[in-house]
């Protein structure tokens, strides 16, 4: 028997929602850090990094549809998700500390060979926890609005394990390196960082997939299914998830937007550190961005989704994340921002960061609850509970489109003859002015046309009521 309409307790939504920091400390780790400490640091060229981050993207995006559908399958006496739950943070960890300990006297080609192998290792370490764990998201219950609900403890969950390694990093380790004005520039400054993100995220992704087991006798179980090859089996799941309609426009949006996102991900930190020229103090004060826009988010998403139907939500809160994100940006190439490094310029981005960071947020909460309203619409037609499947193509396109965004970033960067692994290299102003180009007008046009693609979604409130009430009747 399966949990269907019925409220979800708060201690499970907590309990669910712990995992997210874990998954995010890992992915705000790789994408503010990683790419920076490679090419800043170490010296790996722009473009080498962006292609071992890809390589390793397309890896983990090839994996996440078929630990999706392995999942699904699955049977155990500890359910379909929680064995992956619990074989994921060690690996993790151990991957974590071996991306920033590469050894010293490495060619270009053998760190970039060392940084792609183990960002693949550790991606695929994560993907045996994300996948599964969001299909437990979306299973936890049927309702229309209590989805948004646990999505919104994941959300807010997951920007806690951003703030947690933000504050963690640009207070505390950052402006404490000696002889460094910049901390971020040191190689000293990471192995603490590495040393907390991973007992955090072994922790908290440990503790959520404890805290759940009792909710696996209520799950869904694998259903019978007359395939027994399994590698035919998965291709005709995805085959089949794409025939979809509702889920195809979800996943071109997800597409470019994940461009959007893969570029202001590699850029961040040349901002912060070479256009912005803020102090690590500075930077650290930026998280209040996330602190405003994902409260908001946590807050009154599920309340609009109340009024409002999940698709036009997705479409304006899509619109909204693009422009501000990269608002500060334009605005500054017109000569419209307050100086760098000034306190003033601090409140600026923040203001702006707030909005863009409430459209992501609620954003990110109405795709994940949409993604589950489809899944009902699948099986309705076809029979076939297959969250795992839904959420590993979803991670797939994000995942390869983010990609091609930090490549697109690394490339841009040795065009531009940015300067890596010096110091005392100059950064000229015809630079700078390209890395805004880059990071404001470039990165928000992938966001618009995510929007315009999100529009075809149309499963909103009386739809999927129809789907649900159809499907209690036939599992009665």
């Amino acid at each position: 028997m399966s949990i269907s309409m019925t409220k979800i307790r708060l201690s499970t939504k907590f309990a669910y929602g712990v995992g997210a920091i874990g998954e995010s400390s890992v992915i705000w780790l790789f994408s503010t850090l990683a790419f920076f400490y490679y090419n800043q640091v170490i010296g790996l060229s722009g473009t080498l990094a962006g292609l071992a981050v890809l390589i390793a993207t397309i890896f983990d995006a090839i994996s996440d549809p078929l630990v999706g559908s392995i999942s699904d399958n699955y049977k155990s006496r500890l359910g379909r998700r929680h064995p992956f739950m619990f074989a994921a943070p060690l690996p993790a960890m151990i991957c974590i500390y071996f991306i920033f300990t590469p050894p010293s006297g490495l060619d270009q080609i053998a760190i970039f060979a060392w940084f792609a192998i183990f960002t693949i290792l550790l991606r695929l370490s994560i993907t045996l926890y994300t996948i599964p764990h969001l299909a437990l998201g979306a299973e936890l219950s049927d309702d229309y609005i209590e989805r948004s609900n646990i999505m919104s403890f994941n959300n807010v969950f997951a920007y806690t394990g951003v703030i947690i390694m933000h504050v963690y990093v640009w207070f505390l380790i950052f402006p404490n390196i000696d002889g460094y004005e910049m901390g971020q520039l040191s190689k000293d400054a990471y192995p603490p960082i590495v040393f907390f993100s991973c007992i955090l995220i072994g922790t908290a992704m440990t503790a959520s997939a404890f805290f759940t087991k009792d909710q696996i006798p209520n799950l869904k179980q694998a259903d019978a299914r007359n395939e027994n090859n399994l590698a035919l089996r998965f291709f005709k799941d995805i085959f089949a998830v794409l025939k979809n309609p509702n889920y195809l426009y979800l996943l071109l949006g997800i597409f470019f937007l994940s461009i959007l996102i893969g570029t202001h991900e590699t850029l961040g930190l040349y901002m912060y550190t070479f256009y912005w020229k803020l102090s690590p103090i500075q930077t650290g004060w930026l998280i209040m961005n996330n602190v405003f826009g994902y409260a908001i988010g946590f807050i009154i998403t599920s309340k609009l989704h109340k009024k409002f139907d999940k698709p036009i939500i997705i479409v304006l809160s899509a619109i909204l994340l693009s422009l501000f994100w990269s608002l500060a940006v334009i605005l500054s190439l017109f000569g419209l921002a307050p100086a760098p490094a000034s306190w003033d310029l601090v409140i600026f981005i923040i203001i702006l960061g707030s909005v863009a960071a409430a459209g992501g947020s609620i954003l990110h909460i109405s795709v994940m609850s949409a993604l589950a309203d489809v899944c009902d619409e699948h099986e309705l037609l076809t029979g076939y509970r297959q969250e795992g499947i839904f959420y590993s193509a979803r991670s797939f396109f994000a995942k390869t489109s983010a990609g091609v965004g930090h490549v697109i970033a690394g490339v841009a960067l040795d065009i531009i003859n940015f300067p890596r692994g010096d110091i005392n290299a100059e950064v000229t102003e015809s630079m700078l002015f390209n890395l805004g180009l880059l990071d404001g007008p470039f990165a928000m046009i992938w966001g618009l046309i995510a929007a315009v693609f999100y529009s075809g979604y149309k499963i909103n409130n009386k739809y999927h009521a129809e789907i649900r009430q159809k499907l209690n009747k036939k599992n009665i």
